[in-house]
């Protein structure tokens, strides 16, 4: 790269992380403009099983959009309080713009809950996140676990473009290593940080790398009713006879709704207890035909 393409490169990330006056009245107009645009994605088929539908499912956009307020604020209080309230009004707004147009109606808010959690934690790491611009090791401290997750993430897209539905989420793959590497040249002009934090993304994907290798991987997840369509207490809780590859959460107890994640191939009994009764499912996990990794729930007899 040409010292020209270097100064130019330099001038646009200042601008972009320490550049922009983040008012209040800016903070908002992004939180609508980005669940507008969150929403019409998920609405539109075009977007299915992209990589551009991912920004309503997945961290990483998320990530970008929360750096860039973290960095132009001129305290750590301030990019607490802003990244909060942007969170705070974007992620209902997305569920929000469905509901007219998405057959659960307002039902779909039953999966704002996970990023409800979410947003909460957003106070708290705004205000650490501040401190990227110090560009320090602690602000490296700070740094890793977000380049972590994120080559995490990059890995997973890569998984699933060349072994399962090449080229789909190639786009994904960049974007989340190239936020990597944008991070780590934009706060860091020493070469023992960026050194340092390229290290420790590398460690994590030869690992995961490795470990794909000898023993497959598998990072599936599907919410959905229960058959029968039971309806739970809020009591209810959920179990497996083999928790070593799966978890479960109870979504709408009301409408007998569950989240299920499984790490492998392979297939248990799930049990719901709900005071004295007790509701017993086949988990199926397994990859079908076309390469997909699904999870198939059925009544246990």
């Amino acid at each position: 790269m040409s010292q020209t393409n270097v100064n130019v490169f330099r001038r646009m990330s200042d601008r972009l992380f320490g550049g922009i006056r983040m008012s209040w009245p800016k903070v908002i107009i992004f939180a609508v403009a980005t669940a507008a645009v969150t929403a019409l994605i998920l609405l539109l088929p075009i977007f299915d099983n992209t990589s551009f539908h991912e920004i309503g499912v997945s961290f990483e956009a998320w990530i970008l959009f929360a750096v860039i307020i973290m960095t132009n604020c001129k305290k750590p209080l301030e990019s607490a309080l802003k990244t909060f309230v942007f969170f705070v009004i974007s992620q209902p707004l997305i569920y929000l713009f469905q509901v007219p147009f998405n057959y659960m109606g307002w039902g779909i808010f039953m999966y704002y809950r996970y990023w409800f959690m979410w947003t909460l934690l957003t106070f708290p790491m705004a205000y650490a996140g501040w401190y990227l611009k110090k560009g320090n090791w602690l602000s490296l401290l700070i740094l890793t676990p977000i380049n972590l997750l994120l080559a995490y993430l990059g890995l997973g897209y890569f998984q699933n473009c060349v072994f399962y539905e090449f080229p789909n989420h190639l786009i994904s793959v960049l974007f989340c290593f190239a936020q990597i590497v944008l991070y780590l040249l934009v706060f860091f002009r020493g070469w023992k940080h960026r050194l340092a934090g390229f290290a420790a993304v590398a460690v994590l994907v030869i690992w995961l790398s490795v470990s794909l290798i000898m023993f497959g991987t598998v990072d599936t997840g599907v919410s959905m009713p229960l058959p029968g369509e039971p309806s739970f207490s809020e009591n209810a809780v959920i179990s497996f006879d083999d928790s070593s590859f799966l978890e479960g959460s109870i979504q709408d107890a009301k409408d007998g709704y569950v989240y299920v994640h499984a790490t492998k191939y392979g297939s248990t009994v799930m049990t719901i207890t709900d005071g004295d009764k007790t509701y017993q499912y086949e988990v199926n996990v397994f990859r079908n035909e076309t390469g997909h990794n699904l999870i198939d729930i059925t009544e246990k007899h």
